[in-house]
């Protein structure tokens, strides 16, 4: 038994997307979340400043005793896993990507045209490639880059025809030129909009990493045997600039369920 918290973090509000998944399967666990949200996004970003930026988060999480670190964001985990999991090898350290990549191959056929749509970091990457690759999937993937669809989420502009135009703009052809029937939400920003998806492209199927992560924490959980019991604490959410949308996305995601709210501001 071990009742430290999990440990989550994201560029900005996405990785909460996470967490009603992991209440559900996991309802005895606890979690210390932390969203860059004065930073974000980290997707058009260099990738020697968001491993400065995630190491950094990394440490203000080890140093609230957390067991676990969970990696909530795609673009993170394309870019920083390693320097993060090198730096703490005594916790264990878990990215979204290879979760997402066992899902796609466990799901997809020869048949599928899978289509990849991230921030432009993650795409530049190559991460979802490699993952699936070595995976050895029977089937055709593509990615595309939606720079955009992060600042609007953040912003709170979801259900609008601003956020639909975008959407539209990014995957209209996408989706046309290489026949996609099959959308991974390689961003946790991209589940606040996967309604907007299904509306505009109903015959689309779906994944999801921001729920297939939590298989992976489970995993982890059964081998080091640290589930938690009883451990009484509430579940924590920090941010480095506590917006508004913020505050409104965990009121939304844990409307029936106490939750400690506090302000942490990183100084670089």
């Amino acid at each position: 038994m071990d009742n430290r918290p999990i440990g989550f973090f994201d560029s900005g509000l996405g990785g909460l997307t996470c967490i009603p998944h992991l209440v559900r399967e996991l309802p005895e666990e606890r979690v210390v979340y932390f969203g860059d949200t004065a930073r974000t996004p980290y997707g058009s970003k260099t990738e020697a400043t968001i491993r400065n930026f995630s190491l950094e988060i990394a440490g203000f999480l080890v140093e609230n005793n957390v067991k676990m670190i969970v990696i909530a964001c795609n673009t993170v985990s394309s870019v920083a896993l390693f320097e993060i999991s090198e730096k703490y090898p005594e916790i264990p350290v878990i990215g979204i990507i290879q979760p997402a990549a066992d899902k796609i191959v466990k799901m997809c056929t020869a048949c599928d045209r899978v289509g990849i749509i991230g921030t432009k970091a993650t795409v530049r990457s190559g991460s979802y490639d490699k993952a699936l690759l070595s995976l050895n999937g029977n089937f055709h993937f593509f990615s595309e880059a939606c720079p955009v669809l992060v600042p609007l989420i953040e912003e709170g502009i979801i259900e609008s025809d601003i956020m639909d135009l975008s959407i539209k703009y990014y995957l209209d052809g996408f989706i046309e030129k290489n026949e996609i029937n099959v959308i991974v939400l390689g961003c946790t920003h991209y589940p606040l909009i996967r309604r907007n998806i299904e509306k505009l492209y109903p015959g689309l199927k779906i994944i999801d990493p921001s729920i297939e992560i939590i298989s992976e924490i489970k995993k982890t959980l059964v081998e080091r045997e640290m589930f938690a019991k009883g451990s009484g604490l509430l579940n924590t959410f920090y941010a480095s600039d506590l917006s508004p949308h913020f505050l409104g996305m965990i009121d939304r995601i844990f409307e029936d369920t106490s939750v400690n709210v506090i302000f942490k501001n990183l100084e670089l």
